[in-house]
């Protein structure tokens, strides 16, 4: 046993990761290149300068979140994050079919997820190359993903030096963007708001706009998928996730602020590059070019970190044999899933060549059901079915977060649009199938009893 508790596995990962650089990886996957690509959205949604309430309400959520995801993380923390919540809490019952649709959902998830960041870098990338379409755009994504890729296919200890050097360029280009709003701003613009500002219209548009929110704060989950390379864990975990959604809370609203106090809001509002924008009317072309130099970087460094997180989990499924075995391989030399990341790479580089809008809202759709609202779920399953369990950290207030979170992860879902709940539930009726083949081929459960082994053979 290690200091944790958790038994050792053979080849374990190292437990280089703590407080800082757990903080810096979380960070540094919430913004990447989000709210430079969503502020104009989140205007636009808002219709008007109160986007900045759709900011605080993302952050509120985002915290009775991640509190859900402190606990768990505390008392189990694997590579694999929801996947070992979901397989604990629920396994005895439905055996691995939690786990299971999780694993199917995330390993399409993630790479369309990171590619939003790639397709972000290319538009921001057209502000040095204007003429930069069609399949040129695709082959600097798919070169930009490969990038990505090679620097994470090393040790741990060497992506820990990395992440912290991306995390300071993040900062260094959103506290640049910030100055330059701050430096002309007028508050006349930037606290315009119309006299029906708070009317009807605004809680019609706080659903769309809360999902423009949440989108921007995911990430702050990281570390839970890293946690067998975390030293202390039960302090790390909890740690990195409150520390890093108080300070992007705090980042987004100085940047939202600053950026509607240089220009109208519905010029910013149909702004593609808005950061470019602001520095530009600010500063001059020079300093733009600089700043979108360094947003491009920060692009780079949100699929950085999602990669790194996102490769955990279908290893730690496959080392617990819910999935296809080749992905609990770890590098003979590194001590990595080499598998999964490339596979994830893979994924990454396709999902650039489309137009992802509609997929990822049927994605985030998708997740919600199968990781937010059943995370919550398991929290509450776990206290009651486990109370001896090791909690290392206990949720601040419990059940209040859990209740907040649960009610805030329907609001959201409900707001999504009709086309995303149809095919995220189609996605997931699709991952059921695939299970029970899966299951029948495994003798597991519903072919077996819950808490039977599965079949000695793998899916191989």
């Amino acid at each position: 046993m290690d200091d944790t508790g958790t038994p050792p596995r053979e080849r374990a990962f190292h437990r280089s990761i703590g407080v800082f650089s757990g903080t810096a990886i979380n960070m540094t996957q919430m913004c990447g290149i989000g709210p430079f690509i969503t502020i104009p959205l989140m205007v636009a949604t808002m219709g008007g300068p109160q986007a900045i309430v759709g900011w605080i309400v993302g952050a509120l959520l985002a915290m009775a979140d991640g509190l859900v995801w402190a606990e768990l993380g505390a008392a189990m923390p694997g590579s694999g994050g929801t996947y070992v919540y979901l397989r604990e809490a629920f396994q005895s019952r439905s055996g691995k079919l939690m786990p299971f649709l999780f694993i199917w959902t995330m390993l399409l998830a993630i790479p369309l997820l990171m590619s939003t960041g790639i397709i972000g870098m290319v538009e921001y990338l057209r502000f040095f190359f204007p003429g930069l379409d069609g399949w040129r755009s695709h082959v600097v994504g798919v070169a930009a993903t490969g990038v990505v890729t090679w620097l994470l296919y090393r040790r741990i200890e060497s992506v820990r030096v990395i992440t912290v050097a991306l995390w300071v360029i993040m900062l260094v280009s959103i506290i640049g963007v910030a100055a330059a709003g701050f430096s002309h701003f007028d508050a006349r613009l930037a606290f315009g708001f119309a006299p029906d500002a708070f009317g009807g219209r605004f809680f019609v548009g706080l659903g769309a706009g809360l999902i423009i929110g949440v989108y921007d704060y995911l990430g702050y989950n990281t570390t839970a998928y890293i946690g067998d390379e975390l030293r202390d864990p039960g302090r790390t975990m909890p740690r990195s996730i409150i520390i890093s959604i108080t300070a992007m809370m705090v980042i987004y609203l100085l940047l939202n602020i600053s950026v509607l106090g240089v220009a109208p809001w519905r010029e910013i509002a149909a702004s593609t590059s808005v950061a470019s924008l602001v520095v530009e009317r600010s500063w001059g072309h020079g300093a733009a070019s600089v700043m979108t130099a360094l947003i491009i970087v920060t692009a780079l460094a949100s699929v950085f970190t999602g990669l790194l997180g996102g490769s955990r989990v279908p290893f730690e499924a496959a080392r617990d044999k819910v999935f296809l075995s080749v992905f609990g391989r770890l590098h003979a030399r590194h001590g990595f899933p080499h598998v999964a990341l490339l596979t994830m790479g893979l994924g990454t580089a396709i999902g650039t060549f489309f137009d992802l809008t509609d997929v990822i809202n049927m994605l985030l759709a998708a997740t919600i059901l199968v990781q937010s609202i059943a995370q919550v779920v398991a929290l509450v399953v776990l206290r009651r079915r486990r109370p001896d369990m090791p909690r290392p950290y206990r949720q601040w207030l419990y059940p209040v977060p859990c209740v907040i979170a649960l009610v805030g992860w329907i609001y959201v879902y409900v707001s999504a649009s009709v086309l995303s709940l149809v095919l995220s539930g189609a996605w997931i009726s699709a991952g059921i199938v695939v299970f029970l083949l899966w299951a029948r081929v495994n003798r597991a459960w519903p072919f077996a009893p819950a808490d039977a082994p599965s079949h000695p053979a793998e899916i191989r």
